[in-house]
């Protein structure tokens, strides 16, 4: 059994929620949050709420226990890439680059079927 949970569009840079997510994988969900609730990290927050949510969908679709559960896979693929211009000297201007990032958690019990 497992359950999964994605958060789209995460104003933050994949490289940096990737350092957050590489802390959790493999874990027990009580002991991810716990992990996420001491980094000190933006993606911390956002990363905790996804597994928080990856887990409440374990539990209300498939009556999973929440004890049991896992973190099975967590990954961070890049999303758009919001382009922005800052006006430099001489009346130049340098490209911006906002990056976004989506945010995929699987929990599972171990179990098979």
């Amino acid at each position: 059994m497992e359950a999964r949970a994605i958060a789209k569009y995460v104003r933050l840079s994949p490289r940096k929620v990737r350092q957050v997510v590489d802390l959790i994988r493999g874990k027990n969900v009580d002991e991810a949050l716990s992990v996420l609730r001491f980094t000190p990290k933006r993606a911390a927050g956002v990363v905790a709420k996804v597994v928080k949510s990856a887990a409440a969908n374990a539990e209300h679709n498939d009556d999973a226990d929440r004890d049991s559960l896992i973190v099975a896979k967590a990954y961070v693929d890049q999303g758009p890439v919001l382009k922005r211009w800052k006006a430099r000297a001489y009346g130049r201007a340098n490209q911006r680059k906002s990056r976004t990032s989506h945010i995929t958690v699987v929990v599972s019990d171990g179990k098979e079927g």
